[in-house]
């Protein structure tokens, strides 16, 4: 076990939230005050510790994907500073320091994420995912791999009908694994970009492409202004608010913005 450093402020309990508050997240279990997921045939063990996160085991490939999960590329410092000068927001901020947003750190399982939780509850979704990641993935230890491009390829669109995803979603992650999109050369392209990429393929509208910007690459300025539960949380601190426009606002901490508006509905 080795430590690795986490900018503060960070708060463990709080950033790894999201992997509770919906059920057992198969590919990142959280058990016992620690975090698990699979990386390379491995299971990985993430516990808080002193200035960090205790991690065995650890090494180059490990520590990249911590740095992903943990959301090391947000500077909490700086939106903190801009905060405390938006006087609806500065509460909610001040109350949920050390919130530090989790990110997912492979492009295709965000995306088959983001797809399965089209217009059904986070609960549902959760189950679903569960059961492709037993279906097609490999158990390491307590924790499951998600499943390889390759493989959800190789699988059929009854098959996926059959774990209980509808038949339009099964053919969208058929069709995303077949498609000939190099998820990786997203992460050098500008937001734009990005978004007229995915959503050129079927099943990617712009509510997952915002998702992909925020919760995989981590842009600042992602803000996901379809999401339902993004609406609600900003209307209930700006009244009626044109909750597209309203993301000029919060330039360039949009996306830390939406994180902290919906780490309310993460927590009890």
């Amino acid at each position: 076990m080795a430590l690795v450093e986490i900018p503060e402020p960070f708060d463990f309990e709080l950033s790894t939230a999201r992997f509770r508050a919906f059920g057992l997240d198969r590919a990142t279990v959280y058990e016992d005050g620690a975090l698990f997921r699979a990386v390379s045939g491995r299971e990985v063990r993430i516990a808080p510790a002193e200035g960090g996160v205790d991690v065995d085991p650890l090494d180059a490939e490990v520590e990249a994907v911590v740095r992903k999960l943990l959301g090391f590329e947000f500077d909490l410092v700086a939106f903190s500073s801009w905060a405390a000068g938006e006087a609806r927001l500065a509460p909610l901020v001040v109350s949920f320091a050390g919130y530090r947003p989790t990110l997912a750190p492979d492009p295709f399982e965000m995306l088959v994420g983001a797809i399965t939780a089209q217009q059904v509850s986070l609960f549902s979704a959760l189950a679903i995912r569960n059961r492709l990641v037993e279906r097609l993935g490999e158990c390491v230890g307590r924790v499951w791999a998600f499943p390889t491009r390759e493989r959800v390829a190789a699988a059929s669109e009854e098959e996926l009908f059959s774990l209980g995803f509808s038949r339009r979603k099964a053919e969208y992650v058929i069709g995303l694994a077949r498609s000939d999109l190099d998820l990786d050369s997203l992460a050098l392209l500008p937001d734009e970009e990005v978004q007229a990429r995915l959503t050129a393929l079927r099943g990617l509208g712009e509510w997952t492409a915002d998702w992909f910007l925020a919760r995989y690459l981590g842009r600042p300025r992602a803000w996901p202004a379809g999401d339902l539960a993004l609406r609600k949380a900003v209307r209930a601190l700006y009244g009626d608010a044109d909750v597209r426009a309203i993301g000029a606002r919060f330039d360039p901490f949009q996306n830390l913005t939406a994180h902290y508006l919906l780490a309310q509905f993460l927590t009890p």
